[in-house]
């Protein structure tokens, strides 16, 4: 199973972010800036998985394949949190979390068990709603996350909280796959901290010495990956394992949890911080990112199932470049609009006939405000 970050959640057509200087009254524009950083991301989850089978050949392509992993899930993550600072659990809240995160979890998880019998050969795989398979790991911790937003906006010190839950996690070897618990709980400080938040935060780390400051420590980042590749697992990465699966002391767990943390935070800022901030070509493709990273597993499933890295011309350097291309233009044509439009049925439904009408005045959010 491909360990990636996934996208934060599409908002529907009329949802919207803040965007600073829009006149009282008026309905608020979606931030570009946003959906420029989903983009981009969902376009480096892809590349991830497109890298795959060729980092065995390549000390090159393994330190992209692992600076990628270090920042691009909490990446996501930390945006879902900060556009789950709303949640209340109120009826138009559950309602949005059900047709946006339950139905794409319990469609794809299906879809996913049926193909991969196909792609991978294994004809039994069972349908297990309660083991996440590929990709669909993000659906089921984003449904626990979000859930739980009210405690974390009520208690005093919810990332400290956080944190210290991830800690204990990777002690726990024995808490099971269950809906991927382990992982959820280990990338829950990173929900926790987007939900803390504030557009101040995003606007900081767009500043131009940020943006200037970012580039040798990228640098300095890559050299440090080539040179741990033969050196370190950077399945520590994937946040899916406890420390004894590692072979390691289980005191390690705690100390990488936070050393993982603070290093991903330097990352993702330095991503952040150069995200384009104004409309681009692209900036409309980042509403449909929950698209782009669902569907694109089938590609790379099917991909996998005629053994196209076996092929000798993908292991060069030019071949390697044709692949990351390829794989960007793929994701990119699955955010597209006509893509959407077909598979909002089962993305976005809108399921009116599953739910009770919502009084007025017992917390329906107006469709401007909502995300």
């Amino acid at each position: 199973m491909s360990d990636t970050a996934q996208p934060v959640q599409a908002p529907r057509r009329t949802t919207a972010t803040t965007a600073p200087g829009n006149p009282p009254g008026r309905p608020k524009q979606r931030d570009a800036f946003f959906d420029n950083a989903k983009y981009l991301a969902i376009v480096l989850v892809a590349m991830g998985h497109a890298w795959e089978p060729l980092r065995s050949d390549s000390r090159a392509v393994t330190a992209l394949y692992t600076i990628v992993y270090a920042f691009h899930m909490p990446a996501f993550i930390i945006i879902s949190g900060y556009f789950s600072r709303s949640f209340d659990a109120s009826p138009a809240k559950i309602k949005r979390l059900v047709t946006g995160v339950v139905v794409p979890y319990v469609v794809f998880e299906t879809a996913y068990t049926y193909f991969t019998r196909w792609s991978d050969g294994v004809p039994d795989r069972e349908i297990s709603l309660l083991d996440p398979l590929y990709l669909t790991w993000f659906l089921a911790a984003l449904f626990i996350w979000r859930l739980t937003t009210p405690i974390w906006r009520s208690v005093r010190w919810p990332l400290p909280i956080a944190l210290t839950l991830a800690a204990l996690a990777t002690l726990s070897p024995s808490i099971g796959n269950d809906l991927d618990l382990q992982r959820t709980l280990q990338f829950l400080p990173y929900f926790v901290l987007g939900l803390c938040l504030r557009p101040a935060h995003f606007s900081l780390v767009r500043q131009w010495r940020v943006r200037i400051l970012a580039v040798p420590v990228l640098a300095a980042a890559l050299v440090f990956s080539y040179w741990a590749v033969p050196r370190m697992d950077y399945a520590w990465f994937f946040h899916r394992d406890a420390a004894e699966d590692f072979g390691v002391p289980a005191w390690y767990g705690p100390l990488m949890t936070l050393a993982f943390f603070g290093c991903s935070l330097v990352l993702v800022a330095c991503f952040l911080s150069w995200v384009p901030g104004r409309r681009m070509w692209f900036t409309t493709l980042g509403a449909g990112t929950l698209y782009g990273y669902l569907l694109h597993g089938f590609v790379v499933q099917a991909g996998n199932h005629f053994d196209w890295a076996g092929h000798h011309w993908a292991h060069t350097p030019l071949g390697t470049i044709a692949v990351t291309v390829v794989a960007a233009v793929v994701v990119t044509a699955l955010c597209t609009a006509p893509v959407r439009r077909v598979f909002r049925c089962v993305m976005e439904p809108r399921m009116e006939w599953a739910f009770r009408k919502t009084p007025p005045g017992t917390g329906a959010v107006p469709a401007q405000v909502r995300r």
